[in-house]
């Protein structure tokens, strides 16, 4: 039973039958076809699945077809060209890892240039957008996380400090994205990738190696190492002008 090994032309190969069959089915109905993905960024590994996006001129709600032939995967996504451009649009916490799939559209059937227009569409969007989510993403996670930790701290269980830890350098990871304005590859790569960006909070390298590294044994440690980061990253943001809602009592 698979995954099994395969090259990336016997993938592509897969492909262009998919995207055949999509034009017999639906015909003028189509917009534009993609690939994206591993396979579009051509970093595809040898069980790699395939991913492609499917743009209908019109379509009352979008759904897409996932399968397994045995071999390989495949999925396909269906949307209007009006719907993926409003999605394209959207920025929300975890957006430096969804929306990479539409920076590295491979157009595999694109007469007027849609998948162009697309990228125009999300490159577009103006820098306090990106500012709003990061000061959202501090309050309704991070705050929340560190929550959490300062409370095991007091009452237990140590056992959930560890997936605390890696929530909160992939939380720190997002923002570190956001304020870039840059998507990760996918999401194995979050963590490297995030460290390479110039601009992050002082602590935020330990926690990643910590995590990285799963030296997540010691109770202790992790919530000293995640302290230390929060201390960073709340004087990260006030250096940026990411404030919290602070407020000195209930804000209405």
């Amino acid at each position: 039973m698979g995954p099994s090994k395969m090259t990336r032309e016997d993938k592509m190969n897969i492909v262009m039958t998919i995207v055949d069959q999509l034009l017999m089915k639906y015909g003028e109905k189509v917009k534009a076809i993609g690939l994206y993905g591993s396979l579009a960024r051509k970093t595809d590994g040898p069980y790699s699945d395939i991913e492609m996006k499917c743009v209908l001129h019109s379509l009352k709600e979008s759904f897409s077809y996932e399968w397994t032939a045995g071999d390989w995967k495949a999925e396909i996504n269906f949307d209007d060209g009006e719907s993926i451009l409003v999605e394209a649009a959207s920025v929300d916490e975890e957006w430096p890892l969804t929306h990479g799939q539409f920076f590295d559209i491979l157009p595999l059937y694109d007469p007027d240039s849609f998948f162009q227009s697309l990228k125009e569409n999300i490159t577009s969007i103006d820098s306090s957008v990106f500012k709003e989510v990061i000061c959202q993403t501090l309050v309704e996670e991070m705050y929340e996380y560190m929550g959490k930790i300062r409370n095991i701290q007091v009452q237990g269980p140590d056992s959930f400090l560890p997936i605390l830890a890696m929530k909160l350098a992939m939380g720190g990871a997002m923002i570190v994205g956001l304020h870039h304005q840059r998507c990760y590859t996918t999401s194995a790569q979050v963590l490297p990738e995030a460290l390479t960006f110039t601009d992050q909070p002082k602590e935020f390298a330990s926690l990643c190696e910590m995590v990285m590294t799963g030296n997540l044994s010691n109770p202790q440690h992790i919530i000293i190492v995640c302290e230390r980061f929060w201390e960073s990253l709340v004087s990260w943001s006030t250096q940026h002008g990411y404030k919290m809602n602070v407020s000195q009592g209930i804000p209405w």
